[in-house]
């Protein structure tokens, strides 16, 4: 199995529009592998580019808000780049794109990390930030999953979230949480036989 980073990465459009993005990014030796779903922003902006910017945050905030349609975080200027960090970024990675494996649906851009700064110290881990991450994914899966999968699923990460959340990441799973309820809610209301 590969070893899958949960980051949030920044691009830039060839007009200047930044966007962020939370991603998975796949270790390959000393490369990583971005692979966006096609069509979107991140994926547009990597083929116009070949950059990107790998934000390492435990900011369960961006996670969630960039899922929820909230994607106006703070940026800092990356010196000698156009495409900015997150100002929440622990650490981030420069990437440059070294080649592409062509797919229908989920291109693969093979990267190089060119620079790689650390900002701040990972403080340790928080079950309720895990927690927030992994129901940031499930959101981002809805329209592939049965909604008893989906209820299981965020039944259980509340546990971890109701015990150990701080008002980050309580305010960060009620995003989420609305997000899910009112796709269980439109599953519902459609005709059987949906998945």
């Amino acid at each position: 199995m590969p070893f899958i980073r949960e980051s949030v990465l920044t691009t830039v459009s060839v007009d200047g529009a930044v966007h962020i993005a939370p991603l998975g990014i796949i270790e390959d030796g000393e490369h990583w592998i971005v692979a966006p779903f096609r069509p979107s922003t991140t994926l547009a902006n990597l083929e116009a580019s070949g950059r990107a910017v790998v934000n390492y945050t435990d900011d369960a905030l961006i996670f969630a808000g960039c899922l929820t349609g909230r994607r106006d975080w703070p940026l800092i200027p990356v010196e000698g780049y156009v495409i900015p960090r997150l100002a929440a970024a622990l650490s981030h990675d420069v990437l440059e794109v070294v080649d592409v494996t062509e797919d229908a649906q989920r291109p693969r851009f093979r990267c190089k990390v060119v620079s790689s700064v650390q900002h701040a110290p990972f403080k340790g881990m928080n079950r309720a930030k895990a927690a927030v991450l992994e129901a940031a994914i499930l959101a981002s899966r809805l329209d592939m999953l049965p909604s008893e999968k989906i209820e299981d699923e965020i039944a259980y990460l509340k546990i971890a979230v109701d015990k150990t959340a701080g008002p980050d990441e309580h305010k960060a799973f009620g995003w989420l949480l609305e997000k899910i309820i009112d796709h269980l809610a439109r599953m519902e209301m459609e005709p059987e036989g949906r998945l």
